[in-house]
């Protein structure tokens, strides 16, 4: 099975707020909580979680994509902050498991659904 990967924009925060210094943003928060269930849930060796300085979606955090060869790539943003980590670690299952990557609307997690959300198309050979 290709190598599938996750990537965490380490920079996003939710909060208008500027970040207290020496206080980790949403986005590393996030990124730590899908480490650490990612572990747990998630085939390490098909997928990797990785994370970016920026996917300048700063106006819209937190942002995730998901990405592998052949597939369409998902850019999640606006994520909410709670409970997101487990929710895109089941679309990574849903992602892993389907052969085109095309997931149908009606299975996302629910609390991925209020997420903005873009599918790119995967390049294809030869064109």
């Amino acid at each position: 099975m290709p190598k599938h990967t996750l990537f965490v924009c380490k920079s996003c925060h939710c909060s208008t707020d500027k970040r207290p210094e020496h206080q980790p943003a949403d986005g590393a928060r996030l990124l730590e909580q899908l480490s650490t269930l990612g572990n747990d849930q998630v085939q390490a060796d098909c997928l990797e979680i990785h994370s970016v300085g920026c996917l300048w979606t700063c106006g819209e955090p937190c942002a995730v994509a998901f990405s592998a060869p052949h597939k369409p790539t998902y850019l999640f943003t606006a994520l909410p902050t709670s409970e997101t980590a487990p929710a895109l670690l089941q679309f990574g299952h849903l992602y892993l498991s389907s052969t085109t990557g095309d997931i149908p609307w009606k299975q996302f997690p629910i609390v991925l659904q209020s997420a903005s959300i873009a599918k790119v198309p995967a390049a294809r050979d030869g064109v």
